[in-house]
């Protein structure tokens, strides 16, 4: 019987070897789900090797439960892809595979709690209040407790006790069980043709249009077998014909697995062109020979906005496929895979696959399985397709590659454009970061040869570049001892691009109708309960919402501190911003794109429609209007306050600015007529906002560059930021004040520790939150020794309830 090299789908750093069963009916393989015993516990754990060498260490080896797939959810190739990312992001293998798989798929055991005969004897009579286990009312009344009710009490030592004493005297029985996977394979009733050819005669009309709809609906989407209710939609009568075509043996029923389609109403697309621009051959004449050789190489793409970037992703892709590779195509968020995925589906049709945490579990389980089967050969999704089921990728595609969507913030803290070039290393396939604005780390490798740069500094068709006109606020009349919303310049511009009937798009990005409510009596700001964040006013709502963790209240509130109604909403948001202009225009066709209005695909997706159609004058929106969108008919774009991210207390304040400006600007003049822009500022002199108007990334990239190698931050340095987090404020102070004790004991030359201190969202959901910043010249080192302090923080006397999160490269400081 072989060795199991396994990832146990739990917080443990190793791997663990179990045994296979004397019989197993399953070839064993990695990439197989497996159950098997951990303690007292059977979780999921994931097949990694198999081997008939016995481990060097003496310990009992037990055998594994069961075998929970008949195919391996992912290639072996992966293995290794998933052994870098636990040893450099310092997380748990089996808690990567997790995530990276379908949700749902990870059984394990469970405890259900019963009372006995004994028990309800013993307990008759007595008040509920009398027992101290709080979910002593619920067992009393419902008899059991389910095994989530169960879950939650075996969290705490005092409960755990409670149980296994009553379950010892015999009044309760605690009942291990398996759970299943909350995800599976859908079945319907389908039908299928199984006649011969030959024109069956004496059929009735509703039974030929019966057949003729099926062999539509078969040779339409190459299937042999047909969901009942599709074919309902196609002929409404086909219900009551279908029962004679079985009799007669024309046709056959049966349950089937069907297919979640993710993709709804196909969003836009544009043809392919007959020619390309000579920066796009340019730019392929370099990536071609790469695919051909299928030789690992990483490629920046720097082209400006209007470029035509996406053409060569799909062109790129074409020869990938014709290679017999695959494609991955990952862009910063949802909406821009929605984006990108119309053209797409127009070159390549089923071949395409979605991943991304938008859909479904059945959907996303679906998309996984037609990948890992080798059926869908490109994937298109946000961060999470990084791990895509690809047995041979041949091309990865990073769209926006400098945006910080890219990173997670939260659990398993990875950098997704920084992984997938290292896929493409191990897999020796071709990368592609592409970006009109790309980050600083990613030019500078670049420049030192790590990357090889493409540049496309040309719009399609030779188009111009927008006009840039910058309004400094602070030299606008105020209203209130405040600049207006929309300024005279911006004003005129609106009306004017309303009578020449061309579309006009007003950016800010902030959510809500007013940032902060105030009372006017005592000047109390309204706080989230769950964080030390300042609640927004949603008005369309009614409610007072924290956007970190969702809290929500209605906006008729009273002042906490001295019970006063009147409260005042001060800032703005999209949605004041929609509000005003309605106001000033009201005969505009005006529409608002972001987080609250469009909720799912569908209201996202009709209101892109709208845009493409010309039945919205006006848009307004966050950042999900800056990225990644064509609208020929856009002639102006407006920046309500470009000074929002420059007040961050993040040393990337700059750049990040500079991006998102240069993203949005760049929504203009992409048709026929030019475009135009208007910034409304406080920081006209800013090097940020200076380059962005002139379009200069160079400039703003040594500008960049200067600050950030005198204060020795990236690429001059690496990062490690270690988070504590706890309910328990002084807790959590203790816990930094002790592993910056023993990090600055153990500190070598060449890496220096900043804090620590509060962090600048000093309380999030409930937790109070500290960190304390490693910087070094040598990752090797600084790896070194935040491992060393991780395992500290798993022994006494690190309290208990604090959390230390390791956030290697972090993306932002709050």
């Amino acid at each position: 019987m072989p060795y199991l090299e396994v990832a146990a789908a739990s917080p443990i750093y190793h791997t663990l070897t179990y045994r296979s069963p004397a019989a197993c009916k399953v070839p064993l393989q990695a990439g197989l789900r497996l159950l098997v015993p951990l303690g007292s516990r059977q979780i999921t754990g994931y097949l990694l090797t198999v081997s008939d060498i016995a481990p060097t260490a003496k310990y009992k080896i037990r055998e594994i439960t069961d075998i929970l797939d008949q195919q391996p959810l992912f290639p072996g190739a992966m293995v290794k892809f998933f052994r870098w990312l636990a040893d450099y992001y310092q997380y748990p293998i089996g808690e990567i595979i997790k995530a990276a798989l379908p949700g749902g798929l990870t059984p394990q055991s469970s405890r259900r709690i019963s009372l006995t005969a004994a028990g309800r004897e013993f307990f008759h009579g007595t008040p509920a209040a009398q027992i101290s286990a709080a979910w002593f009312a619920s067992l009393l009344d419902r008899g059991e407790l389910p095994a989530a009710a169960v879950k939650s009490l075996w969290r705490r030592q005092r409960d755990r006790n409670i149980a296994r004493q009553w379950e010892a005297k015999g009044f309760i029985n605690i009942h291990a069980e398996i759970s299943q996977d909350r995800v599976r394979d859908k079945t319907e009733l389908c039908v299928r043709l199984v006649h011969d050819g030959s024109e069956p005669a004496g059929l009735k009309k509703s039974e030929e249009k019966t057949m003729q709809a099926l062999a539509r609906l078969s040779q339409a989407t190459n299937q042999n077998w047909i969901a009942r209710r599709d074919l309902n939609r196609v002929y409404a009568g086909s219900g009551r014909a279908i029962a004679g075509l079985v009799v007669r043996k024309l046709i056959i029923t049966a349950k089937q697995p069907v297919y979640r389609n993710p993709f709804g109403e196909t969003p836009p697309s544009y043809p392919k062109p007959r020619k390309l621009t000579a920066d796009q051959e340019q730019a392929l004449a370099g990536i071609a020979p790469a695919l051909a050789a299928a030789k690992f190489t990483t490629f920046l793409l720097h082209g400006i906005t209007g470029s035509g970037k996406t053409e060569v992703y799909l062109r790129a892709a074409e020869l990938a496929l014709q290679a017999g590779k695959g494609v991955l195509i990952m862009v910063p968020e949802i909406a821009l895979a929605t984006q990108i995925e119309g053209n797409f589906l127009a070159r390549f049709g089923s071949q395409t696959a979605l991943l991304h945490s938008g859909l479904s579990k059945g959907e996303r389980l679906d998309q996984w399985k037609r990948i890992a089967s080798g059926a869908a050969k490109i994937v298109i999704g946000a961060r999470s397709a990084l791990f895509a089921p690809l047995a041979d990728p041949g091309l990865i595609v990073v769209d926006e590659e400098h945006d910080g969507s890219y990173k997670q913030e939260d659990g398993f803290c990875y950098q997704a454009r920084d992984a997938a070039v290292l896929r493409g290393r191990q897999s020796q396939a071709v990368v592609i970061l592409g970006s009109a604005t790309p980050s600083v780390i990613s030019y500078q490798h670049a420049r030192q040869g790590k990357y090889q740069l493409l540049s496309m500094p040309s719009r399609v068709a030779n188009r111009s570049l927008p006009k840039v006109e910058i309004i400094d606020l602070r030299a606008i009349n105020t209203v209130n001892g405040r600049p207006p919303l929309f300024t005279p310049q911006l004003t005129r511009a609106l009306r004017d691009n309303l009578r020449q009937k061309d579309q006009s798009l007003i950016f800010l990005n902030r959510r809500g109708y007013a940032n902060l409510m105030i009372c006017q009596d005592c000047g109390y700001t309204l706080q989230c309960p769950n964080c030390q964040v300042s609640l927004t006013l949603h008005k369309n709502r009614r409610e007072l919402v924290c956007h970190y963790c969702g809290a929500a209240r209605h906006s008729e509130a009273v002042c906490p501190k001295c019970q006063s109604t009147k409260l005042k909403g001060m800032g703005f948001g999209t949605e004041r911003i929609e509000d005003e202009l309605r106001h000033m225009m009201p005969k505009a066709r005006i529409a608002r794109l972001d987080r609250d209005s469009a909720v799912n695909r569908r209201q996202y997706m009709k209101i892109l429609q709208a845009v493409h159609h010309h039945e919205i004058d006006i848009l307004v929106g966050t950042q999900m209007i800056a990225k990644g969108h064509h609208f020929p008919l856009v002639t102006l774009v407006g920046v309500v306050w470009a000074d929002a991210s420059l007040g961050i207390p993040d040393y990337k304040a700059g750049e990040r600015t500079f991006q998102l400006l240069t993203q949005v600007l760049g929504r203009a003049g992409r048709g026929e007529t030019p475009g135009r822009v208007l910034v409304q500022t406080h920081h006209p002199e800013h090097y940020s906002i200076i380059n962005a108007r002139t379009h200069n990334y160079g400039k703003m990239f040594s500008a960049e560059i200067s600050l950030r190698q005198a204060l020795k931050f990236p690429p001059f340095c690496r990062l490690i930021n270690l988070r504590f987090s706890g309910e328990n404020e002084a807790a959590v102070k203790e816990a930094a004040r002790q592993i910056a004790q023993t990090a600055r004991s153990k500190l070598q030359r060449d890496l220096e520790i900043l804090g620590p201190a509060p962090a600048p969202l000093s309380r999030l959901r409930g937790q109070f939150r500290w960190h304390l910043l490693l910087k070094g010249q040598s990752w090797q080192d600084l790896h070194r020794l935040s491992r060393h302090l991780k395992e500290i923080s798993a022994k006494p006397p690190f309290p208990r309830r604090v959390k230390l999160t390791v956030d290697v490269d972090p993306e932002n400081m709050l």
